[in-house]
């Protein structure tokens, strides 16, 4: 699959095995300690894994990144941020270092609007 995610395609493979989803917002975003005053709820998507994209642009080659992510080359990765532009960079990063990466451009923002989708604090 290629191009954006869709809230409704996120919602349907939460709980795909195979599926690697990435927070890449700050940990106090991601934990709910620090929000945006423009999102109704704070936290993060169900099943998430945090890595802040500075981790991410700290690595040197497509080693380390794999290295950090822990996953095997070709896995298929969503990232998200708060409105899309970090996971947008995020994307690239991985999928330069040999992941099927995607965005969920409407990301947080547009997750926490919606009161029937889950989240974790």
């Amino acid at each position: 699959m290629s191009g954006d995610v869709t809230t409704q395609e996120l919602r349907g493979r939460l709980d795909e095995p195979g599926l690697a989803l990435l927070d890449v917002r700050s940990a106090p975003e991601f934990d709910g300690s620090f929000a945006a005053p423009c999102d109704p709820r704070h936290g993060h998507i169900p099943g998430a894994r945090n890595l802040p994209l500075e981790r991410l642009l700290e690595c040197g080659s497509a080693v380390e990144v794999r290295d950090l992510v822990g996953l095997p080359e070709g896995a298929e990765v969503v990232a998200y941020c708060h409105t899309g532009n970090r996971s947008a960079f995020a994307v690239q990063v991985l999928s330069a270092a040999g992941y099927g990466a995607r965005n969920y451009a409407g990301s947080w923002h547009e997750w926490s609007r919606d009161p029937a989708l889950p989240s974790e604090p």
